[in-house]
């Protein structure tokens, strides 16, 4: 054996490798900002749909898998995705399973991309043209300012490099395929289970399903392995595949975990169902047949597309079987993984995030619709808190006083942690948009915390009418209530404006702001007349007027988070 063609041909593989991962990895962050609008506009229908159970939901479930992993090129980012919306309880483990389920399938779309690149002659090959477009992608990012036309340039060299990585992974195929002694050993590396295990362990090890897949075609095209040895390797990647998901579902809760065990079930189902339909037809035909001459029949003399045609059916059949199974699946994890109902109680009773988790940070450009959804849950808790407090303070009844701290309590929490998270999040390869949004949802927080520290303010002007056994006169609650409805308003035109950007209803909610203002200083103005005809007590003076005062900025901080849009729209 030659000792210096098997390391050439050794540092040639990884070397292949490794610019075939940041090709796979360029494509899919440049892809992924590019169609940021669509992938969240399609994952919040995933989110949104979750309670349905029925065919057409399932049938959503796997489209939107499917577009959203040709759309990124990465199955991986997509399954822990959805991992991160089981574990925040914004998607059902059915609903997860279809998008599983479809992700399997959009992940095929790499291997057919690798198969159309090895077509044509040995000097003029698609390989070697599709390579090209890696040098059209770089001038285009080198010589634009345009953000746009940077990620379309950053597409294209991805795409070109994907080719780049082929061909010298190709090359260090067929260095092997000139060795006897290599081809001799993996001929007798004929046992599907064996194929299986190594494609399995190979992936978990590369972490990339697509890596594997190409690495079997280039290896089926140079004859290094036969096409039924290339196809058990591809069925193994399925399973290996997993393991991002399994990693993923670790660190999360019961749910997260479940939807791990789903996918790795789905896909070391899909595994046995085709080993075991191999060994029939194996058996009926007395070895004469095989998937592989199939393949053949239907695909002559293109190797490439054998395999990758066999990728693509393994999985669409794969996914049929398992849909009207879905309910037996979810219940089968549900009954290996049992739910840890302390463990679930004492975490709904603590401050935690309701629509983010630190996996859907693999996935940015979700991951901020998911924070906006933050943003806009701890606005009405916010104003849950300061409609609470106007409560307490007209009638002096404190039965819900507990859960006006905890709500205080979480607003806190979630100040904290979604400014870090709109931090993080800016760091990563986001369009300009989703940066000026994380930009203005740091000041958007911080407005939506005050407006809590505002309504703590107004629980002590009760204490202190509590503790003096006073109360507003029957006129200055009317004013206070009609301030409370105007102060609503104000806060649905916020909410309206902030969730469509849309400016008409800013425009109604600076409107309502002028009213705020307005009744506030007539309020001033009534209870001082009100106290020189003796109608209201002096002692109450201070706290109805600090209590307008109050009122009057919750109204500006709301419009502070309304004025953000102005920078998006």
């Amino acid at each position: 054996m030659n000792v210096t063609l098997v390391l050439v041909a050794v540092l040639t593989l990884l070397a292949g490798i490794g610019v075939f991962l940041v090709a796979c990895q360029m494509m899919s962050s440049n892809l992924e900002s590019i169609s940021s609008k669509r992938l969240k506009h399609l994952f919040k229908k995933a989110g949104s749909s979750s309670s349905s159970s029925s065919w057409g939901q399932r049938w959503l479930g796997v489209g939107i898998g499917t577009v959203g992993t040709a759309a990124i090129q990465s199955s991986g980012a997509v399954t822990v995705m959805v991992i991160g919306f089981v574990n925040v309880g914004i998607m059902s483990l059915a609903q997860a399973a279809t998008v599983i389920y479809g992700a399997n399938i959009g992940t095929t779309v790499t291997a057919q991309l690798v198969a159309l690149g090895m077509f044509g002659t040995s000097s003029i090959s698609t390989t070697l043209i599709f390579a090209a477009f890696a040098g059209i992608g770089a001038f285009m990012m080198l010589f634009t300012k345009d953000d746009h036309r940077k990620q379309i340039g950053g597409i294209l060299t991805g795409f070109g490099l994907l080719f780049v990585g082929l061909s010298m992974m190709s090359s260090a195929m067929n260095d092997f395929a000139a060795l006897d002694s290599v081809k001799v050993f993996l001929a007798s590396i004929s046992n599907p289970l064996l194929l299986v295990l190594v494609g399995a362990v190979l992936t978990a090890i590369i972490q990339s399903s697509s890596v594997m897949t190409s690495i079997a075609i280039t290896m089926v095209v140079t004859g290094l392995v036969s096409l039924d040895q290339g196809i058990y390797l591809t069925m193994g990647s399925n399973i290996g595949s997993c393991v991002v998901a399994i990693l993923a579902g670790m660190t999360s809760g019961t749910n997260a975990k479940r939807t791990a065990l789903i996918h790795l079930l789905f896909n070391t189902m899909g595994v046995v169902i085709f080993l075991l339909i191999a060994l029939v037809l194996w058996m009926v035909t007395g070895g004469a047949a095989s998937f592989g001459s199939l393949f053949e029949q239907f695909f002559p003399n293109a190797p490439q597309l054998q395999l990758a045609m066999f990728h693509t059916v393994f999985n669409v059949c794969t996914m049929l079987i398992a849909m009207p199974l879905t309910d037996g699946l979810v219940k089968l994890v549900c009954n290996v993984i049992k739910s840890d109902e302390i463990a679930s109680t004492d975490k709904s009773n603590e401050p935690h995030l309701y629509f983010l988790d630190e996996q859907m940070l693999r996935t940015p450009v979700v991951a901020v619709r998911q924070l906006k959804a933050e943003v806009e849950n701890m606005a009405k808790l916010a104003m849950s808190n300061f409609h609470l407090s106007i409560h307490v303070v007209t009638t002096l009844d404190y039965t819900d006083i507990e859960h006006f701290r905890q709500t205080e309590k979480e607003l806190n929490f979630l100040n904290r942690e979604l400014v870090r998270y709109a931090v993080t999040l800016s760091g990563r390869s986001l369009n300009e948009f989703d940066h000026q949004y994380l930009a203005s949802t740091i000041r958007s927080v911080s407005d939506l915390e005050r407006i809590g520290d505002y309504a703590e303010n107004i629980i002590e002007y009760a204490d202190s009418l509590k503790a003096q056994d006073a109360r507003f006169s029957e006129y200055a609650l009317n004013e206070i209530r009609q301030l409370d409805e105007l102060i609503e308003s104000l806060f649905k035109e916020i909410m309206q404006a902030y969730h469509k950007l849309d400016l008409a209803a800013l425009g109604r909610a600076n409107q309502i702001e002028d009213e705020v203002d307005r009744l506030t200083q007539e309020m001033e103005t009534n209870h001082i007349q009100r106290l020189s005809l003796d109608i209201c007590l002096p002692q109450v003076g201070t706290e109805y007027i600090s209590l307008a005062q109050n009122a009057e900025r919750v109204a500006d901080h709301l419009i502070n988070v309304g004025k953000t849009i102005r920078e998006l729209v």
